[in-house]
């Protein structure tokens, strides 16, 4: 388990990262860094042996802020900016079909599960939908609108 970036070496964090009860002074929930937001790695270091966690350092967010290696991108990766986030409440903004049968009616609600960021396919939500239990589908941004029904 060798970690891919070293000490001073610039990232990005790909989730909004909220406090989890371990950051002093802050609320348990609260927004700690806005996914997007370039930071500096300042330490490495591991969890249970088996997940490298990284102390990076969000200069504008004044924070020192442990990060696991999924949650950060180099800096030199392209980055897409998407509406949603994981584990947010979505609606389909249309109705969604599989092989020609319409599985997901319109506006039926979801959650987003996961999402890829493809630089020729664009943001690609990974979500499960209440009337398809079991079945997660790839869906693209387009294609889902936040459970309020506007945008996120």
């Amino acid at each position: 388990m060798l970690p891919r970036w070293g000490q001073g070496d610039a990232v990005r964090v790909t989730r909004n990262v909220r406090n989890d009860g371990t950051f002093p002074g802050v609320n348990t929930g609260e927004l700690l860094v806005r996914r997007g937001r370039v930071g500096h790695v300042r330490d490495v270091g591991t969890f249970l042996q088996d997940q490298i966690i990284y102390s990076v350092h969000f200069l504008d967010e004044g924070r020192v802020v442990g990060c696991r290696e999924e949650e950060l991108a180099g800096i030199d990766e392209p980055w897409l900016e998407s509406r949603f986030e994981v584990r947010q409440k979505v609606r389909a903004a249309r109705a969604l079909a599989i092989r020609g049968e319409v599985r997901v009616p319109l506006h039926s609600g979801g959650e987003i599960l996961n999402l890829e960021r493809c630089a020729t396919r664009g943001i690609v939500y990974h979500v499960h939908f209440d009337c398809l239990p079991g079945n997660p589908l790839q869906v693209p941004e387009a294609a889902l609108t936040d459970r309020a029904g506007g945008d996120a």
